[in-house]
């Protein structure tokens, strides 16, 4: 690949970055936490370990990678001066994660990849890391030493 192209993707990932939210690691903890936990109370019980592993941590990454695009469309959208244009950005990129969903529903179905089931479970850690979100923050604070500082909510 020649230099000057690997440098203007590394660009691109880092501006990306850039946009990120803060809360965004927090969140994606919070659902691989949930993954874990998940797969360490049921592989156990489950007929077909591998199948069941494989769903889950496929919809634990494609959750995680639905947080990072809704992250960064969020943040796009709020730099656009017109609100009706921001709407239509959310909308069209709220289409294409969705679309992203059935598309690696369908391929883990077609091609057996994984369990269905635990593939939807994995999804759902968006919603787990979500409310997982404050406990994380907790403890990302504690673990980086700035425990002490009070957050948004306390006073």
């Amino acid at each position: 690949m020649p230099q000057a192209l690997r440098r203007r993707r590394r660009g691109k990932i880092e501006e990306m970055l850039k946009r990120i939210n803060a809360v965004l690691p927090e969140l994606i903890s919070g659902i691989v936490f949930f993954g874990v936990v998940v797969w360490l109370a049921g592989v156990w019980f489950s007929g077909d370990p591998v199948r069941y592993t494989s769903g889950l941590w496929i919809g634990i990454a494609l959750a995680a990678g639905m947080a990072i695009h809704m992250a960064v469309t969020l943040s796009d959208a709020a730099d656009i001066a017109s609100e009706g244009a921001a709407r239509r950005k959310v909308i069209f990129h709220s289409i294409i994660r969705y679309l992203a969903v059935v598309v690696v529903f369908f391929a883990t179905a077609y091609f057996k990849l994984g369990n269905l089931i635990t593939l939807f479970i994995g999804v759902m850690g968006l919603k787990a890391g979500a409310y997982l979100q404050p406990l994380t923050h907790k403890v990302i604070l504690k673990l980086t030493g700035r425990g002490s500082a009070p957050s948004d909510g306390e006073k």
